[in-house]
């Protein structure tokens, strides 16, 4: 419930299907960033969301299997480069974002690059 109030620099959110579905405003993305939150892993994103996210500098990476293994709480490692998330349970592994869009997630954002 009170998720601006408890959320900390670099939180990750882990969500499960179609994350941000109805939210085609990118405002939607960049209160996320700007609230603190370093990365979003979900089981699925609704597409006009995940490009927003992009286009605002908001990490976002699709893995359902990760979702599944992460805990409450649990601190974990992602390797955007590699593709990889870093768990207790393991290792899972997703599709590494292209150069250009890493690119744009390191330049802070689509305006920024």
């Amino acid at each position: 419930t009170n998720f601006s109030q408890n959320v900390k620099e670099g939180d990750i959110i882990v969500a499960g299907k179609n994350f941000g579905c109805g939210s085609s405003r990118e405002q939607a993305a960049t209160c996320l960033k700007y609230a603190g939150v370093g990365a979003i892993i979900a089981k699925s994103f609704a597409r006009i969301f995940f490009r927003n996210a992009i286009n605002q500098g908001l990490p976002v990476i699709q893995c359902p299997e990760a979702v599944d293994a992460i805990e409450n709480g649990e601190e974990i490692e992602i390797n955007f480069n590699k593709g990889e998330i870093k768990t207790k349970k393991g290792i899972f592994t997703f599709s590494p974002l292209p150069n250009s869009v890493l690119q744009i997630l390191k330049d802070g954002g689509l305006i920024a690059h």
